[in-house]
């Protein structure tokens, strides 16, 4: 089991701090989130809050999350980074790849790249993206990042993306990891044709043991029964070594947390108490998980 520390929404002057003391403490990962803006118009429901609104506001604090792992990286030398999960649908796919090549490459190679389709319509139109088949579209991007990101001259020509021969250079000092994330069947289905992971928002322990479970199913009925793959899950109910231990059993590979969270620390806080937490649960579960 993996613990990753989420950093989702605090402010940006703590992020250094936090990834510094995260890697003392054991943690194996940051997870960074993505959000392009936050647009008084929205014409979707938000999929992962059960009356479909927005848990953060217009003055919520957000970092593009490659921007961040370049500048954690920096003052870091072992914990790894990767987004849960930047928004494909919207981006270009042959610029995101020279920024993630660049980011893996600076980060030496401690870089994985957490994918969604993105669920708000303003965020693909106002980026100049279409809204309309965005899932095959994104299907055809993955591809083309692959392609790139794997390394030498290549070439695309496909329905939505084609380009002639280029090479993006250096390449990655090691493959990037593609997790995919999403709890519909197509994005399930995604991630056990592509993908290296999958990767979950917020999900009760009986949702993500029915997820893990299936996404088994369909690993197993590509022939991937035996390939590694990442279980990332944001687990809502179930807490302390004896939660965790019920969510390895359940499959899950790599526990995603804000310990501060739980001892009534608020995002806004200042970094102190913060950093307090991340020791502690250091201390207390990652050192004795699984003793």
């Amino acid at each position: 089991m993996k613990f990753s520390l989420s950093i989702a929404m605090n402010p940006l002057d703590q992020l250094g701090e936090l990834a510094r003391v995260a890697e003392e403490a054991g943690f194996s990962s940051i997870v960074l989130p993505d959000s392009l803006f936050y647009s008084e118009q929205v014409s979707a429901d938000y999929p992962y809050t059960p009356d479909g609104s927005r848990f953060w506001t217009a003055d919520t604090p957000w970092v593009d999350p490659l921007v961040a792992t370049a500048s954690m990286g920096a003052v870091t030398e072992r914990i790894g980074f990767y987004t849960s999960v930047l928004k494909l649908g919207s981006r270009n796919p042959v610029l995101l790849a020279r920024q993630v090549n660049s980011v893996a490459a600076l980060t030496g190679g401690r870089f994985g790249l957490g994918l969604g389709v993105g669920w708000s319509p303003e965020e693909f139109e106002w980026c100049g993206a279409p809204y309309e088949k965005r899932g095959r579209r994104v299907d055809e991007a993955i591809d083309v990042m692959r392609l790139i990101l794997d390394g030498g001259m290549v070439e695309y020509h496909g329905e939505y993306f084609d380009f002639g021969k280029l090479r993006m250079s250096p390449a990655p000092p090691k493959r990037v990891p593609f997790y995919i994330g999403g709890h519909t069947e197509v994005a399930l289905r995604r991630a056990a044709r592509v993908a290296d992971g999958w990767s979950s928002a917020m999900m009760t322990f009986e949702e993500l043991r029915t997820t893990v479970a299936r996404l088994k199913e369909l690993l197993a009925e590509r022939g991937r029964e035996h390939d590694p793959f990442e279980y990332q899950a944001v687990c809502v109910d179930r807490f302390g070594l004896e939660g965790y231990h019920e969510q390895a059993e359940a499959g899950v590979t790599d526990i995603i947390t804000m310990p501060w969270v739980f001892d009534g620390i608020g995002f806004d806080a200042e970094v102190g108490p913060k950093l307090d937490s991340i020791r502690k649960f250091g201390a207390e579960v990652i050192a004795k998980f699984g003793r």
